[in-house]
């Protein structure tokens, strides 16, 4: 038998491969649609995706069904587990909450869903913490805080080539400000109320990149932290960046290095870079 408090996510976590399972973490998969095929998340490569994008072709996203998660929950009640903590990204930036809010209604055992108000690894970071107190015989109640807890402490700072994807998924919320002088400066974005907001702007991609090490290094300050470096198509850009902060920053435990998925991808672009500073509970 399995923790009586299943731990579930979706698949914009991003973990590293086989961390979820080692800590006991469901993920379901959110859905992308590329020249009219609609496939889960983990059924398209970043890298087709990365391409589509690259050549402009439309890609959009959606929500799993909230049939989807009734699967899940059922599975986990069968499974023995006495109540399952259903932790998402951010409500404002997708439906993803509503639909696991809507079959959390009529699962066969309680189940409590967490809005972390984030995406990425900063909802990773979330979604690690909760199954943490769920394997060491937590309540599904300490569960919800731990995750609640890190989502809050947790910084996300992006940095993206152009704003243009943001701008054609909608989903550029405050960082609109930017566009007027987009052709002329690099953004910095982080996440702010559960949106993408400005941060600041840098002139040049050099500048920018530096900028956004200096900011993780501040955000991190002598705190304990893990670390999640971000990319999209821009592999070599992360492990160098995972490399300096490594040195950087004091008191680091973990850093995970990978590539978003297509989700983020289709709304950050080619060449995004991003940093998450998780300050540990």
């Amino acid at each position: 038998m399995g923790s009586a408090v299943a731990v579930v996510t979706d698949s914009t976590a991003y973990l590293p491969p086989g961390l979820a399972e080692r800590h006991g973490l469901t993920v379901v998969p959110l859905q992308i649609a590329v020249g009219g095929t609609t496939r889960d998340e983990g059924d398209i490569s970043t890298a087709e995706a990365a391409q589509a994008l690259k050549e402009w072709h439309p890609i959009t996203t959606s929500r799993p069904a909230p049939r989807r998660f009734a699967d899940v929950y059922e599975a986990a009640a069968s499974s023995g587990a006495r109540s399952v903590v259903s932790v998402h990204l951010s409500s404002a930036m997708s439906g993803t909450v509503e639909a696991a809010r809507l079959a959390a209604d009529d699962a066969p055992v309680p189940v409590r869903v967490v809005d972390s108000g984030t995406i990425g690894m900063g909802l990773g970071f979330a979604a690690l913490s909760a199954a943490a107190v769920a394997m060491s015989g937590g309540s599904a109640e300490e569960a919800v805080a731990a995750a609640t807890r890190r989502a809050e402490l947790t910084r996300s700072l992006i940095y993206v080539d152009t704003l243009e994807h943001l701008r054609r998924g909608g989903r550029i919320g405050a960082a609109a400000t930017l566009l007027g002088s987009a052709l002329m400066v690099k953004p910095l974005l982080d996440i702010a109320d559960g949106r993408i907001a400005p941060l600041e702007k840098v002139r040049t991609s050099s500048r920018a990149l530096a900028r956004l090490e200096e900011l993780a290094v501040a955000e991190a300050g002598d705190r304990r932290v893990d670390l999640g470096v971000q990319h999209l198509a821009a592999s070599g850009r992360a492990e160098a960046l995972a490399a300096r902060l490594r040195e950087r920053v004091p008191h680091v435990e973990d850093v995970y290095v990978g590539e978003v998925g297509p989700v983020i991808g289709v709304h950050v672009g080619p060449g995004m870079l991003g940093v998450v500073v998780a300050p540990q509970l």
